[in-house]
């Protein structure tokens, strides 16, 4: 028997909206996954030249564990909590062709999360909920974006 058999995505999304009030209130952090990257690279780059010299990591490693959370859960999730075997990715990834549209897709991701200066967790859960109009902006061009790429691939 799975251990989350029973719960289906509206308490999750629950879970989700109640988790960013938390860290607003409790802690004064916004919720996104981004600007995690930002930590990640200071760590790996403190001392160059470059836009990570200046970054205060200590104040914002909660970002770092967060995702070292979410990865871990995942693991766990997939490989001790359920009986199912989970495919990572299909078949058709696994090729060199499949392996080149990993990586374009995510220099895309990359890009566009930099220029819209978020990422869609931060935009569309915190951003949203903080009623931001470039967040709203984002948001209606992520779902514009995924309905266009939908329709025609």
């Amino acid at each position: 028997m799975e251990i989350f058999d029973n719960l289906n995505w509206l308490i999750y999304g629950i879970l989700i909206g109640l988790f960013v009030p938390t860290t607003l209130l409790i802690g004064n952090k916004q919720f996104g996954i981004s600007s995690s990257m930002q930590n990640i690279c200071s760590v790996i780059f403190p001392k160059t030249k470059s836009i990570f010299s200046g970054y205060d990591f200590k104040n914002h490693e909660w970002k770092l564990y967060f995702v070292i959370g979410i990865i871990l859960g995942g693991f766990l999730a997939a490989n001790i909590f359920s009986e199912t075997t989970i495919a990572y990715l299909p078949e058709r990834y696994y090729t060199f062709k499949g392996i080149l549209t990993l990586f374009t897709g995510g220099l895309l991701v990359g890009f566009g999360t930099r220029y819209a200066r978020g990422c869609t967790s931060g935009h569309s859960i915190t951003g949203l909920s903080l009623l931001k109009l470039s967040s709203l902006i984002a948001t209606i061009s992520f779902f514009v974006g995924g309905l266009i790429y939908t329709f025609l691939f």
